[in-house]
């Protein structure tokens, strides 16, 4: 390993539009007391007719570029946007952000590993700068999954959000703590049809009949999920933890994928680790998919949470099934 590799700056973006639980309550059955008992959730936002993924993703990155002390636009050599709501089915969303950003003549691409895509990009954008090729990498996890809710569904159209969120991880000073320790990130696709866009993709192609049977919204088994969610991450944060030599006492703040609070909970109470340390924001912006681990960053660097030395671990799980966990010192 030639260079170690830290998060310089992050910053954050949801639309103007708020709808909450008694909003909700007037489209579809379902009631604010169901949905925080339930979900933890209150607040999500929605876009609006003129926004997509990337102009999503383009403001959070002028925010993270805004709270960085060192990083400027034109250092940026690679841009990775973790997303399954990308503006087209091709190109590359962060191909159209790198056009908005002004840059030519570097790597930019998107993943596709639903919730889990920020802490999947977070490790790709490590292995490049450990290994010298790249200095200061784009990461993005943005999602506008408002447009792909399927209102007769009670179970999962109370749950999402949209929003984005934008890390830029730069080398780390020789004089400096901060870095990314370890990451893992993996998946097992036997359960892939649990979480899943039927319609829409070289598969079932788009036609008036795959409309009309709704085929191209959110398709979830929640119970299942929900118990694979938290055994996939207190699983892989416990063995990150484990081959470095961490013990949960050592951790100052956990940052979860913000799909549910009960799995937060359960993944804390898993991992033995007190919800005081588990940093939530459901309950203003939902699920955002790939955008909520970034998005609740964020927030805490906002509050004054997360600090400069505390030990952090990101962890997400996702459509596939992907999941993975970071451990670093930010």
């Amino acid at each position: 390993m030639k260079y170690r590799a830290m998060i310089d700056s992050v910053g954050h973006y949801v639309p103007k539009k708020i709808v909450n639980n008694f909003d909700l309550e007037k489209k579809t059955d379902t009631n604010d007391e169901w949905i925080k008992t339930r979900t933890g959730m209150f607040e999500r936002h929605y876009v609006d007719d003129t926004e997509a993924a990337s102009d999503l993703a383009f403001k959070a990155t002028e925010n993270a570029i805004y709270s960085s002390n060192t990083t400027t636009k034109q250092d940026i050599d690679m841009i990775i946007v973790a997303t399954v709501t990308s503006d087209h089915p091709f190109p590359a969303t962060a191909c159209i952000l790198q056009k908005r950003l002004g840059l030519k003549d570097i790597p930019a691409f998107d993943i596709c590993a639903g919730c889990s895509g920020f802490i999947y990009a977070l490790d790709i954008a490590k292995q490049y700068i450990e290994n010298g090729i790249a200095k200061t990498i784009l990461v993005v996890g943005v999602e506008i999954l408002s447009q792909l809710i399927n209102w007769a569904d009670r179970g999962t159209n109370i749950l999402f959000g949209d929003g984005a969120g934008a890390a830029i991880i730069t080398r780390t000073p020789s004089n400096c703590i901060s870095h990314i320790i370890d990451s893992k990130i993996t998946a097992d696709g036997t359960d892939w049809e649990l979480l899943l866009q039927v319609a829409g993709g070289s598969r079932i192609p788009a036609s008036p009949d795959s409309i009309r049977k709704n085929a191209h919204t959110i398709y979830m088994e929640g119970n299942k999920i929900f118990k694979l969610a938290v055994r996939a991450m207190s699983g892989v944060t416990a063995e990150v933890l484990k081959r470095n030599n961490v013990s949960t006492k050592d951790i100052d703040w956990v940052v979860p994928h913000q799909a549910n609070l009960r799995i937060i909970e359960s993944v804390a109470e898993k991992l033995n680790i007190p919800m005081s340390r588990m940093i939530v924001t459901i309950d203003k912006f939902a699920n955002t998919s790939s955008a909520s681990v970034p998005i609740t960053i964020s927030v805490a660097l906002k509050q004054n949470m997360i600090k400069r030395g505390d030990m952090v671990v990101l962890t997400a799980f996702g459509a596939g099934l992907t999941f993975g966990t970071v451990l670093l010192r930010y």
